[in-house]
């Protein structure tokens, strides 16, 4: 029997505020009603942003590097108290098994606060000695200050990690955040502004709005003018938007937008770890993630090989409940989701795609087919300018092309418009060495996939995003930072 559908409320200065226009939070395993979600208007919203910009002149303006740092391990211990509640709302919303929730998920989502605590107790700031010309010692050194109220727009796909990638960075700074989670996956973020509650948090330091995109909540967030950087992760287009309503202002951004993501796997790999590598890379949390490998390219004397091992990989996958043991793939997101992913499908045969496996929807029998089920599928034959080879699906998809020389493949992983991610399979160091500086993308991996340093600089290029965050560079980002020139 499902539980009885929740309330979930925004969260501004201190307090929990419930609206009379309400949306729905469907489950996408089911289609049954989750909960009803209020809604912010454009002057709750204001609201949110003021109690935003009053923090900043109290008590949450006064905390040091140290009291910040502190306050973040106190969320990540709040986090893990209710560590099994955040799993089973981040599976409500989404559909992603079980076991990805608790290990990647929220895990990350612990281990976000505790590294940026970290990294704000350990930051320093630069410092230069000079001589002037009439012969005294002037010193120049960097002071970081907070850049006032930050936007927070999160998506659907990884809501919990990708928010907390966010406003654990924001905070350690020092910023006040107004966040808005997608309207598909609300639930972590308002369990995270209820720890953050129970942790003490000063009041107006973090805000929560629910709402949509246009005309709603997200539209009135980054157009408010006491907004002073905004960082999204999202659709390419959505953050085209954004970035024309940041130039009004001149505000600072980061945007992590979407992937057509390469694997390239060399007839010298690990044949057996390459096939488990690629079938993680495009079909994890159903193809879902901006990360995944949409399309892969093999050197010609395997390909035959890799293709029909990849097929039964992708065909020993199961599908089903999140909870379901062994289980490997969810739901996506959304029927309307799955309505643009089977477009693909059908486009994809119209563009002359040979279809190895899958390409439908999986009949379960049961209450899952009101789900937004798709089945793991990949395609061959299809030229380079194919749709379907050059459109982000984010679907558990992925097409597959031989090769024959490593410029040739260079040249085909570059020819994109987004820029994101690559991996490469290979056991020729030299080579890997060589050809992941060649690659236009923000990170390759090699050997491996979706395995990341903290501390490391993440983001895309072109289409894919701009800015980076990670370690420093989440730092700078969130951050204002100030030079000061001292002359005796």
């Amino acid at each position: 029997m499902n539980p009885s559908p929740v309330l979930l409320r925004n969260y501004i200065a201190g307090e929990f505020v419930t609206t009379k226009t309400t949306f729905a939070n469907i489950s996408p395993v089911d289609g049954t009603l989750i909960g009803h979600v209020c809604e912010a208007d454009a002057d709750l919203v204001d609201r949110a942003v003021r109690a935003g910009k009053a923090a900043q002149q109290g008590p949450w303006g006064q905390y040091s590097a140290a009291q910040r740092a502190q306050l973040l391990h106190k969320i990540a211990d709040g986090i893990e108290r209710r560590f099994d509640e955040f799993v089973a709302a981040e599976v409500a919303d989404t559909g992603r098994p079980v076991h990805q929730a608790r290990t990647l998920d929220i895990a990350r989502g612990v281990a976000n606060f505790r590294t940026f605590a970290e990294l704000i107790n350990q930051a320093g700031n630069e410092c230069f000695e000079m001589r002037a010309a009439d012969g005294s010692d002037v010193f120049s050194f960097s002071v970081r200050k907070p850049h006032g109220v930050v936007a927070i727009i999160s998506p659907w796909n990884l809501p919990m990690l990708l928010l907390t990638w966010k406003v654990a960075p924001a905070m350690a700074c020092g910023n006040s955040v107004v966040i808005k989670p997608s309207e598909d996956t609300p639930s972590t973020a308002t369990l995270l502004a209820e720890v953050m509650h129970e942790a003490g948090v000063p009041e107006g330091a973090f805000n929560l709005v629910h709402g949509f995109g246009p005309n709603s909540a997200g539209e009135y967030l980054t157009k408010h003018p006491d907004i002073d950087a905004i960082t999204f992760t999202g659709e390419s287009r959505t953050g085209a938007t954004i970035m024309k309503v940041a130039a009004e202002g001149v505000r600072d951004v980061s945007f992590e937008l979407g992937g057509k993501n390469a694997a390239v796997v060399f007839a010298d790999c690990d044949f057996d770890a390459a096939v488990a590598g690629v079938i993680r890379s495009s079909f994890t949390n159903s193809g879902q993630v901006c990360l995944c490998s949409e399309r892969v390219y093999v050197e010609r004397p395997i390909f035959d090989r890799f293709v029909a091992a990849l097929k039964q990989a992708a065909e020993n996958l199961k599908i089903g409940y999140p909870d379901e043991d062994g289980v490997n793939m969810g739901s996506l997101i959304s029927h309307k989701h799955r309505d643009k992913v089977m477009a693909y499908f059908d486009l994809a045969r119209d563009e002359g795609a040979e279809v190895v496996t899958g390409g439908g929807i999986p009949n379960f029998g049961d209450e899952r087919d009101r789900g937004a089920y798709v089945q793991p599928t990949i395609w061959t034959g299809l030229p380079d300018d194919a749709r379907c080879v050059r459109e982000e699906i984010f679907g558990p998809v992925c097409h597959i092309a031989p090769f024959d020389t490593e410029e040739e493949v260079i040249r085909r992983v570059n020819d994109s418009a987004y820029g994101l991610a690559t991996a490469v399979w290979t056991r020729d160091l030299r080579r890997a060495h060589s050809i992941t500086r060649k690659f236009h993308v923000g990170m390759v991996w090699v050997n491996t996939w979706f395995l990341r340093d903290l501390r490391t600089p993440f983001g895309g290029v072109r289409l894919s995003g701009i800015g980076r965050e990670g370690g420093r560079h989440s730092l700078d980002f969130y951050s204002e930072i100030t030079t000061i020139c001292m002359h005796p």
